[in-house]
Parts: C-alpha cells; sequence; structure tokens
C-alpha cells in the first residue's frame, strides 16, 4: 500500500508538471476551452512493456503527460496468475485518479480478462456486451458507458476485435457494433479499441460507414502504432459518430516502451 501511495504521489506531481510540458503539443491544448477533452486508446498488453517488466506506474505517467480524460484500455488482468494476481483495474485508477469500469470477458489464469475504461467524467450507466463466435479463440466484447461530459450525454464504447487472418469474425463484430447503436438514438457515440485490421480492409469500411475515423478527419502522418517502437501497422482507432457528435480537432500517437502497442490520442471539442 504503501508503494502505491508513492506511485500515486509520483504520478500526481508528473500530472501537474505536464500541464506545462505539454501544452504546446496539441492544436488546442484540453481546458483551453470549456467543452474540450482527449481521449486515448491503449492496449496495454497487461501492463507488460517492451522490456518485459509489468509496471503501470509508467502506464499512468502516459496519461498524465498526455492530460487524457478519457481511456480505453485494453488486454487488462484481473487476478490473473501472469501478473501475480493484481488488481489491474484498481491499481489504475488509485495511480490515475480517475474512475475505472472493467468489464470481464472470459476467466483466464484463475482471474478475469478484458477492457476498462479510465474516465474523468461522471458515469451514468454502463453494460458490456459478448460479441458471437464462430470458432474457438479468445472471448472478446464490447464495453459501452453513457458518460456526462461538459454537460453533454456521451455514449464511450471500448473494444478489441479477433486478430486473424481470416476477417469472417471481425466483420461479425462490426454488424453487432452496428446493431448496439440501436440503443443509443440520437446520441453522440465515440468507440475506440485495437481493431486488428488496417484501414484498406472490409472491416475498416464497414467501420467507417458507421462512424468518422478521427485520424483520417485530422491526424497527420500513418497514425502507426504497432508494434510499439517501430511501428508499422494502424490497428488502433478513435471513431466518432453523430450530427451532435464532438468534433475531433487533433489526433496523435505518443511513442512508448510500457506496452506493445503506442496509445492514439485525439482531442474533441463539444459544438
Amino acid at each position: 500500500m504503501k508503494n502505491l501511495l508513492l506511485a500515486v504521489l509520483c504520478v500526481w506531481t508528473i500530472g501537474c508538471a505536464s500541464n506545462q510540458a505539454f501544452g504546446s503539443r496539441a492544436k488546442s491544448g484540453a481546458g483551453s476551452t470549456t467543452n474540450s477533452f482527449r481521449v486515448m486508446t491503449y492496449n496495454i498488453h497487461h501492463g507488460e512493456g517492451l522490456d518485459g517488466k509489468v509496471d503501470l506506474l509508467r502506464i499512468a505517467q502516459l496519461i498524465a503527460a498526455e492530460r487524457a480524460d478519457i481511456v480505453a484500455l485494453q488486454e487488462v488482468d484481473k487476478g490473473v496468475q501472469r501478473t501475480a494476481r493484481r488488481d489491474l483495474p484498481e491499481e489504475l485508477a488509485a495511480l490515475t485518479g480517475m474512475t475505472c469500469v472493467f468489464s470481464n470477458n472470459y476467466h483466464f489464469q484463475g482471474g478475469e480478462y478484458g477492457n476498462a475504461v479510465l474516465t474523468r467524467f461522471p458515469v451514468t450507466s454502463w453494460i458490456n456486451s459478448r460479441y458471437k463466435m464462430i470458432r474457438t479463440g479468445e472471448q472478446r466484447g464490447l464495453l459501452q458507458l453513457r458518460l456526462r461530459v461538459h454537460g453533454h450525454d456521451l455514449i464511450f464504447m471500448n473494444t478489441h476485435i479477433d486478430y486473424r487472418k481470416d476477417d469472417t469474425e471481425r466483420r461479425m463484430n462490426v454488424e453487432e457494433i452496428r446493431q448496439s447503436l440501436a440503443r443509443y438514438p440520437g446520441l453522440p457515440v465515440i468507440i475506440c479499441g485495437d481493431f486488428n485490421t488496417e484501414p484498406d480492409s472490409a472491416t475498416y469500411q464497414m467501420m467507417k460507414q458507421l462512424f468518422s475515423d478521427s485520424w483520417e478527419t485530422v491526424g497527420q502522418g500513418e497514425g502507426f502504432s504497432y508494434p510499439a517502437g517501430k511501428p508499422v501497422k494502424r490497428i488502433d482507432y478513435i471513431f466518432v459518430r453523430g450530427s451532435n457528435a464532438p468534433k475531433a480537432v487533433n489526433a496523435w500517437v505518443p511513442q512508448s516502451d510500457a506496452s506493445d502497442h503506442a496509445p492514439v490520442v485525439a482531442e474533441f471539442v463539444f459544438p
């Protein structure tokens, strides 16, 4: 507990310093307008970095440095043997000072494994839907939160879909995402995650029929996020939908060795 409290203090100090150190990073920094907020999507590889060490502090430090307000996390362990039975969602919530919602998609090594969302905004409600599977493999899901963001209701979704070469299951997952939108008529939606698919794929084109890709709208460069260190693929996305949806004003990929993916960050402003 003492070590965790020291780590929390360290992240808080870095977060305060980053208000100046990272203030010019984006076109309009968080807090520059009362309707501005930042979203991050990050496959954290159960907290294991490129050095093979599980280190949640550096993940929390990165979140603080980028001044993210809502963070979609994939590959999150809770009580799993490989991460010493630690409760990663609880630890990350403590380290960042954010509310954490964790969704278990399947039981693994005596614990739970799934997606999580960290948020600085109030959570009105949430559900997790598990995707249908057509073959043996990792059970995946769609975590859906209703948030109150700067006086607006916002649906925030987080997902991690199948990686295998045959994209049949990925396309089925996108169809289930489409069906889930019927629960939220008239509400703006942001969906983030590791889609294990590149922009030239049929899966991506299906997503583009439903959402706007924030990187395509405002990002500069390739937007590669995988593998961390020397990324050559764009498979992590922040999509947005709705006539009353917040507008993406900037997007970037911070470089970090805290996971096998780099995070993707986008800044939004409500109209």
